[in-house]
């Protein structure tokens, strides 16, 4: 795993440094799909241009998915790497200091390796399957929050407007139980925001493989839970996300019910 962790660190790095070389500059902005609300930028896909190139010398028999460019390869390789060049674009495009690179990898269906950086804070998060999540080098473990109302939560919403529309009656609920409810813009951001203890839980609708493949993993390995909105295990490929510290993880849960 070892090869694996340094190629994914270099990569997404360098990554970094293009992102950040290009905050606050001018760059084309386009629209995926018709709409206003989910953007694309050049850095997008520079970005995930070197992501890719990077992995494919390191890897070339590897599968890879990313978010701009889709599924790459159609072999039988057990090993796919999950790549969101540059999560937060609309942050990214408003000059707002809230984005990252995610990368993760998986294995036969399981996620082994996460790393999710932030270029302007040069932050980087990381985990192993088994092995703990890091913050620069340091262990990261959850917070200890035991209820909502002295809990900080975070959450987004979709770029459509029923999926916006969906997650109004959450989050209704949510501020009126919780101590604050935050929103950064950033799925990745937000998982690793909990494994670090910043945040003490996060619930999002709509999201993708590439959103939260590598924050999932952080957050399991620093202490966390991880479910889809009725608690049932995890899996990267259904659109319904709920991680916390595991102490407010059932009260989420609640109120995700309407309880």
């Amino acid at each position: 795993m070892q090869d694996f962790r340094a190629v994914a660190v270099a990569a997404a790095q360098q990554a970094g440094k293009l992102i950040a070389d290009a905050y606050r500059t001018e760059f084309r902005v386009d629209y995926k799909q018709g709409t206003t609300t989910n953007l694309v930028t050049e850095v997008d896909r520079r970005s995930e241009a070197a992501i890719v190139e990077a992995l494919g010398k390191a890897f070339p028999d590897h599968r890879i998915l990313a978010e701009e460019g889709g599924e790459g390869s159609q072999n039988e390789s057990p090993y796919k790497w999950i790549v969101d060049p540059l999560d937060g674009t609309t942050n990214f495009a408003h000059g707002f200091p809230a984005f990252c690179v995610s990368i993760g990898l998986e294995v036969e269906g399981r996620v082994v390796l996460g790393v999710v950086y932030d270029p302007l804070r040069q932050e980087l998060f990381e985990a192993e399957a088994g092995k703990g999540a890091f913050l620069n080098g340091e262990r990261l473990r959850v917070s200890r929050a035991t209820a909502l109302d002295k809990a900080l939560l975070v959450t987004g919403f979709a770029y459509d407007q029923e999926g916006r529309r969906s997650n109004l009656d959450h989050f209704s609920r949510f501020v009126l139980r919780a101590q604050g409810i935050r929103r950064t813009g950033s799925a990745a951001i937000d998982l690793c925001y909990v494994a670090s203890g910043r945040i003490d839980g996060f619930w999002e609708l709509k999201l993708f493989p590439w959103d939260v493949a590598a924050g999932s993993l952080i957050v399991a390995e620093a202490g966390g839970r991880v479910t889809d909105f009725t608690g049932n295990a995890f899996s990267i490929y259904t659109d319904k996300i709920l991680a916390s510290n595991g102490l407010v993880h059932d009260a989420m849960i609640a109120v995700l019910a309407g309880k």
